[in-house]
């Protein structure tokens, strides 16, 4: 038991620590800006490219699609369906198979 009340509070005091530093330091600088590398990568053309850009490019970077391994059509419909879903992307109904259209064509597993 003694260890446990030890590292609970070395435990506690980290976080109280470490939640004080972000304070200040949120007071002292303001707002902070970071430069992000320009992106390189593009979607390859395939039908439903429009609809992979509007939807796939505005939380993730192309590498990340090409990234995948090979799925199949029903493993990308879950894959967008998560998104949608699960991660709150904004990707209307009737737009689901034509991305799973375009996934396929880019990276489905043969």
């Amino acid at each position: 038991m003694k260890t446990f009340g030890k590292s609970f509070a070395m435990l506690a005091a980290v976080a109280g620590l470490s939640l004080g530093l972000h304070g200040a330091l949120a007071q002292n600088l303001g707002t902070v800006s970071i430069d992000l590398p320009a992106e390189t990568a593009q979607l390859k053309p395939g039908p439903g490219l429009e609809a992979a850009q509007s939807h796939c490019l505005t939380c993730h970077s192309a590498d990340y699609i090409y990234m995948q391994p090979p799925l199949t059509k029903e493993q990308w419909k879950g894959v967008v369906t998560k998104m949608k879903k699960v991660m709150g992307a904004p990707i209307p109904d009737n737009d689901v198979d034509t991305l799973v259209q375009y996934l396929m064509s880019q990276n489905g597993k043969k």
